[in-house]
């Protein structure tokens, strides 16, 4: 796969890793948060599967340094890197023109119940948030720019920033890497052999929660504008 074919490849992961590597996938995750309009772009899956190749795209893009671990090591610590800039962005963002986005009508690209969504979390869990909602599709481009409006000490919101980027990044790398290796040295299964079930596997565990919470469950109150 190495040419857009359909809106499809838009959500399938393996087509940005074959289509730009290493420099296409820290753009998607900075864009994620960074652009906040990256919410339907495939993030847990993307760092999921980009660990199951990351030998095969540091190889490509500086050059193999002979072990498996330091070039996962290499990709993870890249991409939590473009994850907390695009944090900071939308922080930056959120501080400096949050109350317009409550103004802003509805787009394509922009839904202002994410908005109050991403809030009401923020609100529920604090600043742990921050680290939390880099776990949770749509709220984690949405957590950063909540903190912003609702001036998030800057210290705090950097720390808090960078543990989850580091968490986000190293757990599901490497997951895919080490699981990748396991599937075939114990049970002869090779997951690149299985890239669509494993998208839909978590596509489904990670947006599940998100999709009942959006929609199942009642929005509060909120208070009308004159």
């Amino acid at each position: 796969m190495d040419h857009f074919e359909s809106w499809k490849d838009l959500l399938n992961p393996e087509f940005y890793i074959q289509l730009g590597g290493f420099w296409l996938i820290l753009f998607i995750i900075f864009a994620e948060t960074g652009l906040f309009i990256g919410f339907f772009l495939p993030g847990d899956s993307l760092l999921f599967i980009s660990g199951i190749y990351a030998v095969d795209i540091i190889s490509t893009t500086f050059g193999s340094t002979g072990s498996d671990f330091l070039d996962t090591t290499i990709l993870a610590t890249a991409v939590a890197l473009a994850a907390v800039i695009g944090n900071e962005i939308g922080y930056w963002f959120g501080y400096k023109s949050g109350p317009m986005l409550y103004e802003k009508k509805d787009t394509f690209l922009f839904k202002k119940k994410y908005l109050f969504k991403a809030h009401d979390f923020f609100e529920d869990h604090g600043t742990v948030a921050v680290i939390l909602a880099r776990f949770l599709p749509i709220v984690r481009t949405f957590a950063p720019i909540v903190a912003g409006i609702v001036k998030m000490d800057k210290k705090k919101f950097f720390l808090h920033n960078i543990i989850g980027a580091v968490a986000w990044s190293y757990i599901l790398i490497f997951a895919g890497h080490y699981l990748d290796k396991l599937f075939m040295d114990q049970f002869d299964i090779d997951l690149k052999k299985k890239l669509e079930l494993i998208i839909i596997v978590i596509v489904l565990v990670t947006t599940l929660p998100i999709v009942i919470k959006f929609f199942f469950t009642k929005d509060k109150e909120r208070p009308t504008q004159d």
